[in-house]
Formats: C-alpha cells, sequence, structure tokens
C-alpha cells in the first residue's frame, strides 16, 4: 500500500496539524500568563499626561548636572501631596534611614508582610519625601508595610554604597519579624536596578531571596545601547542616552557598564525570583526593561511585563494627575499579594 494513502499517511498530516494547533495555544497561554493588557490610551489620560510632562518640563529646564536634577525632582515631588490615611515611624535599618509606612486601619507597628521600595533618581537623586505618595497607595492596596529607605547618592558616594544600603535594609527586615516569602523588593528606574542587583548579590550570598521583585522601568543597562535610547528620545523627557553616560563616570568609577553587578541585563537570572517589569511605551529606557524580561524568562524567571501607552517615565509617582499611576499601583499591589506567602487561600 502507498504510503501516502495509507492510514498512518493520513494520519501523520493530522498530527501535525494538532501539534502546530497545541503549540500555537502554548504560546498564546505563555504570552497571557507573563504579560497584561493595559488596553489602549484613553483620550483623557493623554491630556494627563500632557500636563505632567509640561511640569517636568518646567522644573527641569537647564537642569542639566546632578545637583540641578536632584534639586528639580525634589522641588517637583515636594509640590505633589503626601500619602494619607496611613501610619508611618522612622527607622534605623542597622545604619540605613528609613521610614516604615502601614494602613491606618491595620493598626500594627510591624506586620506580617512588606514590600522593601527603594526609590528612583539617577542614583544621584530621591528621597524619602519624593516617593512617599507611591509607597503609601501601595502600603494600602496591599495591605501590607512598606519600607522606604534613604540609601546613599552619588556623586557623594559611588557604586556599591546604593546596593549595600538596599541589601542591608532587606536583611534587617529578615532579622526583625519578617518572613522573606512575605517580603517583596520593588524600585523605579535606578532604584529598579538596585532592587534588581540586590536580589541578585542576595542569590550569589546563597541567602533567602524575597517572594517577588518589582521593576518599575529599570536602568538595566549602563552601557545604554537599546535602541529606544535614540528612537524613543524625542518622547522621553527625562531620560536619554546622554543622561546615562552622565550617570556613569560618578556611579561606576572604573568599572565598566557591562559588569553585571551594575548592569542587570549582562547578569545570570536562572533563579531570580517572579518579576514584575512596568515601562510606558514612550520611554527611553522600554528596551532595557524588554531585554531583561526576555533574558529573565529564556532563565526560568517567571516574568509579567507590562507596557503602558503613552506613559512617561516614573508616571507612577503622580496618582493625584495621571489615573494610569492609580491603575499602576493597583496592578504592582495585586502581583505582591499574589506572591506573599500568607497570601489568600484559592
Amino acid at each position: 500500500m502507498n504510503g501516502r494513502n495509507s492510514p498512518a499517511g493520513i494520519r501523520a498530516p493530522r498530527r501535525l496539524a494538532c501539534l502546530f494547533a497545541a503549540l500555537a495555544t502554548t504560546l498564546l497561554l505563555t504570552t497571557a500568563a507573563v504579560g497584561q493588557d493595559i488596553g489602549p490610551q484613553s483620550q483623557t489620560s493623554r491630556e494627563q499626561v500632557e500636563k505632567l510632562v509640561g511640569l517636568w518640563k518646567d522644573h527641569f529646564a537647564g537642569a542639566d548636572s546632578l545637583q540641578q536634577r536632584r534639586t528639580a525632582f525634589k522641588a517637583l515631588m515636594e509640590a505633589t501631596p503626601g500619602p494619607t490615611r496611613i501610619q508611618l515611624r522612622q527607622i534605623d535599618a542597622d545604619g540605613v534611614k528609613a521610614e516604615l509606612m502601614w494602613p491606618a486601619r491595620l493598626h500594627h507597628p510591624i506586620g506580617e508582610r512588606v514590600i522593601l521600595y527603594i526609590h528612583g533618581g539617577g542614583f544621584s537623586g530621591g528621597s524619602i519625601r519624593t516617593h512617599s505618595l507611591l509607597a503609601g497607595s501601595l502600603a494600602k492596596a496591599a495591605s501590607s508595610d512598606v519600607l522606604l529607605i534613604d540609601y546613599r547618592l552619588m556623586p557623594e558616594y559611588g557604586y556599591p554604597a546604593q546596593i549595600n544600603d538596599a541589601l542591608t535594609a532587606y536583611r534587617w527586615l529578615l532579622d526583625n519579624g519578617y518572613d522573606n516569602g512575605n517580603v517583596v523588593v520593588a524600585g523605579d528606574g535606578a532604584g529598579g536596578n538596585i532592587a534588581i542587583e540586590t536580589v541578585l548579590r542576595q542569590m550569589q550570598a546563597a541567602k533567602p531571596l524575597p517572594a517577588a521583585v518589582v521593576a518599575l522601568s529599570p536602568i538595566t543597562d549602563l552601557a545604554a545601547t537599546g535602541g529606544s535610547m535614540t528612537s524613543n528620545a524625542a518622547s522621553d523627557p527625562l531620560v536619554d542616552k546622554a543622561w546615562i553616560e552622565t550617570l556613569r563616570k560618578p556611579y561606576l568609577g572604573r568599572r565598566p557598564p557591562t559588569d553585571p553587578q551594575v548592569s542587570p541585563l549582562y547578569a545570570d537570572m536562572k533563579g531570580f525570583p517572579p518579576l514584575l517589569l512596568q515601562v510606558g511605551s514612550g520611554e527611553a529606557l522600554l528596551d532595557d526593561t524588554l531585554r531583561l524580561a526576555d533574558k529573565a524568562r529564556q532563565a526560568g524567571v517567571d516574568v509579567t511585563t507590562e507596557i503602558w501607552p503613552g506613559m512617561p517615565h516614573q508616571w507612577q509617582l503622580f496618582p493625584s494627575l495621571l489615573d494610569d499611576a492609580d491603575r499602576a499601583s493597583q496592578n504592582i499591589a495585586e502581583f505582591a499579594i499574589r506572591h506573599f506567602a500568607d497570601r489568600p487561600k484559592e
């Protein structure tokens, strides 16, 4: 019997068709598992972003040096409201200045679960005050504590002071009543870089890892090789290749920017905890996020990537101006809740 017309010959194409269908379904499920459908940007959102970008430009006009940008960022954020309906206390986390926040309704000094938040600001700016509104929003949305730290800044302190401070704060949490399975480490921009590098350092030391990591538009490649550094230069009012190059020398000294201890894009991500990445579609750091997501996923990391249409760098800091800042914070909180060890049983 001719194999082409035999039952086996007929079944073979059908098997291949079934196999391709199964693969397609698997790919769709995988995509759904690692991504979030943010949806198109609304007209209201575009108008809100336009106002925020105007504020950025007004405050940062002529601010080219590290100190000038630090001052401009501080002035902008001090004009925004602080958090409400939270309790807080000042903390000395083994020498790292910090503020512990928790929702007012929970009435406890130290709870069961916590988000360690590492603020952004180009390694040279930002503070507890600049990020207190976001931290308070996360505390309420996740019903958890938030430890917001003031790490040492450059140019006064270069690498590795920032990562050392974050790692000290993380270990302080573990020494003061928090189980590592109930800790999520988070940060934005340079703080996202520090958050990832802190956990990589903990991995290298073979010590307990957090439940998950959240990085918002992280700087993952201090060599600034991402294509979006150029393609999104016109749409990003805060970050460009020249600014990353400005940061490099005082932060790195003689260390190469492709060193995996400073640029997580070049690190071995195998064994890294679940990772949530958020980035705006027009950011210069878009490719820093997407390339890290791809590398982490290839290493077997559980990665969720959110690309927010039209959002500028650090949009999550402005819930009083942007509806999408509230939405993004809610997504962060839900991600944290899903990964806390004491999450509600399904």
